[in-house]
């Protein structure tokens, strides 16, 4: 941990998936400052994508964003997952390990993150398996607002549910923009509300992705397509409300040709100098 690379807070970066890897591997200096990979898709890899891994781990500072613990489940997390994912982080110098606020396993893995009920006892049972997580894995772990389609037993609002989480396990928070633009259209709140509301000093990084317009009223988080200019909007909001903070363009499928992704990360870049330029000169020093 203590040889893990920080981030610089107006740090830009792709997601490590295979289909990249030629691309990645090739790329110039000045493309992307860090990459973030599912630990699950890369614990105990060897041959030729292990040493894809090693190579470009070697050059670019690395986080991790788990898919699988099911922090809202209600059966016991894998603590010999978490050894593992533990070793793994510090391997690869890894200072940043995300997973998302919600479930996804029931007697099996149901291959979907499913929403979490927004009450009180949630909130408990949430919280005591992110500390317990962060025990195990020695750091403190950020989880991520997650899009939904339903709320099921809703006692109180998604932000006050978030925030709650956020301070009993006393974690952090993966901010993602594309999530809370699509949430407030889905449920219909305001998202600047939402924004405003969350403890800005617990954002550890931030993502941003495209969505698929279903209808006016419907939106589904696909990260198969590229960022829309509501969540730019977004994304510029947040900067000027929290400042600068590392920020990751997520695309999971479909991909466009690498120059493309390229172009969205100077888009960041740029949205980043507009709205948060005192932030951004700091973070070069």
């Amino acid at each position: 941990m203590d040889g893990a690379r920080p981030l610089n807070a107006d740090a830009v970066g792709l997601g490590l998936r295979r289909a990249l890897l030629g691309p990645l591997r090739s790329a110039a200096p000045t493309d992307f400052d860090f990459l973030e990979l599912a630990p699950e898709n890369w614990i105990g890899v060897g041959g030729r994508y292990g040493d894809a891994l090693g190579e470009l781990a070697a050059r670019h500072p690395l986080v991790c964003h788990g898919l699988s613990l099911s922090l809202g489940g209600t059966e016991p997390l894998d603590e010999t997952f978490l050894i593992r994912v533990r070793r793994f982080l510090d391997q690869h110098q890894v200072r940043l390990y995300s997973e998302h606020l919600s479930y996804c396993s029931d007697d099996g893995h149901l291959y979907d993150l499913l929403p979490i009920p927004f009450t009180e006892e949630a909130v408990h049972h949430v919280a005591a398996r992110i500390r317990q997580t962060q025990d195990i894995v020695g750091r403190r772990i950020a989880v991520e607002n997650t899009s939904t389609y339903a709320t099921p037993h809703q006692e109180m609002s998604e932000i006050d549910f978030t925030n709650a989480v956020l301070a009993e396990a006393d974690c952090d928070l993966l901010l993602d923009v594309n999530n809370v633009y699509v949430n407030s259209i889905n449920h219909r709140y305001d998202a600047s509300a939402f924004l405003a509301a969350l403890p800005g000093e617990r954002i550890a990084y931030i993502h941003v992705a495209g969505h698929y317009d279903e209808a006016d009223d419907l939106k589904i988080d696909t990260h198969g397509a590229p960022v829309k200019d509501a969540v730019w909007s977004l994304l510029g909001e947040a900067y000027r409300r929290f400042g600068a903070r590392p920020t990751l363009l997520e695309r999971d499928f479909n991909f466009p040709p690498y120059a493309e992704l390229v172009s969205e990360l100077d888009t960041v870049r740029a949205v980043l100098r507009e709205h948060a330029p005192a932030a951004a000169r700091q973070a070069h020093g």
